[in-house]
């Protein structure tokens, strides 16, 4: 039971940072105009790291998918 609740947040975790980096990106690339201040370092940066959070989940639920099943 408690690995089943460990995975579990593990999961719920990832899926959360991939709705992240996706509404960062989708912000990014078609609202930005509404960004601001940002120079195109800074515009840069923030797409690097959301695209890194992105990356990241997958991969994330990739391995528990892998090693948990999709059922976990």
């Amino acid at each position: 039971m408690a690995q089943y609740k460990v995975i579990t947040a593990l999961k719920t975790q990832a899926e959360a940072d991939k709705s992240k980096a996706l509404m960062a990106l989708e912000l990014l690339t078609e609202c930005s105009v509404g960004i601001g201040d940002h120079t195109a370092d800074d515009f840069l940066k923030d797409a690097t790291k959301s695209l890194k959070l992105l990356a990241s989940a997958e991969e994330r639920l990739d391995i528990i998918e892998k090693y948990y099943g999709t059922n976990s």
